[in-house]
């Protein structure tokens, strides 16, 4: 299984400034796919995960365009082939 996960600019740095991350996670659930840029990318999953494992409140996880707050969280089934989208809240005024 290849997952294709999409990070912005502010991320990549995490990264070694890839925007373009392809894992082969074990299993076909978000969370697979997270405990897969962790084990590449730890400090990047630190960013997006918190200590108890979810996702962070102000981040965006997309599965092929879903916003995974609606498709399921962690649980959210990820397709061999899928696009991960992560981004960071911005706030502003």
């Amino acid at each position: 299984m290849s997952v294709q996960v999409l990070l912005p600019g502010a991320l990549a740095g995490l990264a070694g400034g890839a925007r373009h991350l392809e894992l082969q996670p074990e299993g076909g659930t978000l969370a697979a796919v997270l405990d897969a840029l962790a084990a590449e990318h730890p400090v990047l999953c630190r960013r997006i995960r918190d200590e108890t494992g979810n996702v962070r409140r102000f981040v965006n996880v997309y599965v092929d365009g879903e916003d995974v707050r609606f498709a399921g969280g962690l649980g959210t089934p990820v397709a061999d082939g899928a696009e991960v989208q992560v981004l960071p809240s911005v706030a502003g005024g």
